[in-house]
């Protein structure tokens, strides 16, 4: 049955429906929004995510538009059912990708289905609501199109800032699309109901009821559930039980402890960061070679650790008479967790609270950009430590950039080291030595080196100074493109350690064929070369 124009509607219908059209807009922006965010969170690259959802989606809102003339008869309840099953499917996007991702591992397939689906279901709207317009009032098509297309634009506005700056924060991912899809349903179903119900059979109306609270019922569950179900699914994703985990506005936090062996881990979007098993042999091969003493057995005193937020590499440099150490870490969460974890803090050994320490959360590159004191004069220190993630995506490619590591460098005091952890020379051998030539493109000379960590494999450093301000390297240069490095030494005297020793620094510096220098490109903020060459390198692995 063919739906006719109301005959008596409320005296500002019109407005009621550009206020569903931008209340809609709204919603259908902070889905694509979620699914881009998941599967940054999930898989890493936003470009590609981005890419992959947005494309799917634009493509799907054209053939939605061209199969709403099929419901132009009944625009009305069409429009109702359009945007209760967006309301379910949007409201239910991130419950059934992640599920999809650690139950499934068809996460990419999911996400192709949902970005289709409602994206065809975004699409359907504005022919639909153009129809209940024309219904409402008599006006020309290009001012119909106008205005709605304005409110369809501000609420995309809306719905974009509203996304990262009230739903994240308050609610989270999760529930925060459940919300978004109960007053999508809500918003579209009621709008129909009120305004069009003389014009809607008793039935449909009934049925559109019902169909409202199925799916407020269904999101409602889901909510209600929500915890249980994050905590399941991410438990999957882990060989050993879950003992903290926690989703920051910058990072997902996971403490897993297998008891047997007593292996606690810690994981950072699921890439692993260190295992209490073997994370001294990582954190004493980082720091001390760039503590190693000077000509006149002089260690650094004022230390940068940009990154190491878990408070490893701090407890290694307060075994020397350090004045102080300044921990960059961008996420206050991690640096927390270091601090009143007992099992963290059992490992770090309080590192984080003496008061030698102190702990800037911020972005590494903004902190390195801003540094300057009071007078202007930029602050320099002895001896830097780079601790952060791999440069597995956009965000953490800019932190081995040429630029990033040019800023370090006017950091970096007269006779100052730096080291650089720089990924595995064998499992994403480009990405290694790439490392390197981007830091000799921004003024270093370099010292790579190498040792085994069972739980990661073999792992690449690289020690820096200005070329001739800390010497020639001992041995021969393992990169033969490379002028001559500090030395890869340690304190002869030290005596708490459990891994290192000056034989096995030795033996650091030399790299087998098949994970040894090969040309490869520079990274800089507008080409990441090494992401590239890190996502190619550990594909297989």
């Amino acid at each position: 049955m063919t739906e006719t124009g109301p005959r008596a509607l409320p005296r500002r219908a019109g407005a009621l429906v550009f206020g569903a059209v931008f209340l809609c807009a709204s919603c259908g922006m902070v889905y694509e929004l979620a699914l881009i965010a998941i599967g940054s969170y999930l898989l890493g690259n936003a470009v590609v995510q981005a890419s992959i959802v947005l494309s799917v989606m634009v493509f799907a809102m054209g053939i939605g538009a061209l199969l709403s003339k099929r419901l132009v008869g009944r625009a009305a309840a069409g429009f109702a059912v359009i945007e209760l099953a967006l309301g379910l499917l949007g409201g239910m996007s991130v419950v059934l990708l992640y599920t999809s991702f650690a139950w499934l591992q068809a996460y990419t397939l999911a996400l192709v289905i949902l970005a289709l689906l409602i994206g065809g279901l975004i699409g359907a709207e504005i022919p639909l609501l153009m129809n209940l317009l024309q219904q409402i009032r008599q006006r020309r098509a290009s001012d119909e199109v106008a205005d709605m297309f304005a409110a369809d634009y501000v609420g995309g506005l809306v719905g974009g800032l509203v996304f990262p700056f009230l739903l994240l924060p308050t609610l989270g991912l999760l529930k925060g699309t459940l919300v978004t899809g109960a007053v999508n349903a809500v918003v579209g179903s009621v709008v129909v109901l009120w305004l069009f119900r003389d014009t809607i059979a008793r039935r449909v109306r009934r049925m559109l009821t019902a169909g409202l609270a199925l799916v407020l019922a269904l999101l409602a569950a889901t909510w209600v559930f929500s915890d249980e179900i994050e905590v399941t699914s991410r438990q999957q994703l882990y060989s050993a039980p879950i003992i903290h985990a926690e989703r920051t506005p910058y990072q997902e936090i996971v403490l897993t402890r297998l008891e047997p062996r007593d292996d606690t881990r810690l994981f950072l979007n699921g890439n692993l960061q260190l295992s209490s098993t073997d994370e001294y042999r990582y954190h004493e091969a980082l720091v001390h070679p760039v503590m190693a003493p000077d000509a006149n057995g002089a260690t650094p005193k004022r230390v940068l650790v940009l990154g190491g937020g878990d408070g490893m590499a701090v407890r290694e440099l307060l075994k020397y008479p350090v004045e102080q150490i300044t921990l960059v870490d961008l996420d206050p969460a991690m640096t927390r967790l270091a601090r009143t974890n007992p099992r963290l803090r059992e490992l770090n050994r309080g590192s984080l609270d003496d008061p030698r320490v102190r702990i800037v959360n911020d972005d590494a590159f903004s902190y390195l950009r801003s540094n300057a004191g009071a007078s202007g004069a930029r602050v320099q220190f002895d001896a830097i430590v780079q601790d952060l993630p791999d440069p597995s995506n956009e965000a953490l490619a800019k932190l081995y950039s040429v630029e990033m590591f040019g800023m370090a460098r006017n950091a970096l005091a007269p006779q100052g080291r730096m080291v650089v952890q720089s990924t595995s020379p064998y499992f994403a051998r480009d990405a290694y030595w790439c490392i390197g030539a981007t830091l000799r493109e921004a003024g270093f000379a370099t010292s790579g080196y190498h040792v085994d960590v069972p739980s990661f494999g073999d792992w690449g450093f690289f020690l820096v100074s200005r070329p001739g301000e800390a010497g020639a390297a001992a041995g021969g240069q393992a990169d033969p493109q490379a002028p001559g490095g500090p030395p890869v030494a340690m304190s002869p005297t030290l005596t708490d350690l459990r891994f290192l020793t000056p034989e096995v620094l030795a033996g650091a510096r030399a790299f087998p064929r098949d994970a040894g220098y090969r040309p490869v490109k520079v990274s800089t903020l507008l080409e990441p070369a090494v992401m590239e060459y890190h996502r190619k390198g550990w594909r297989t692995y």
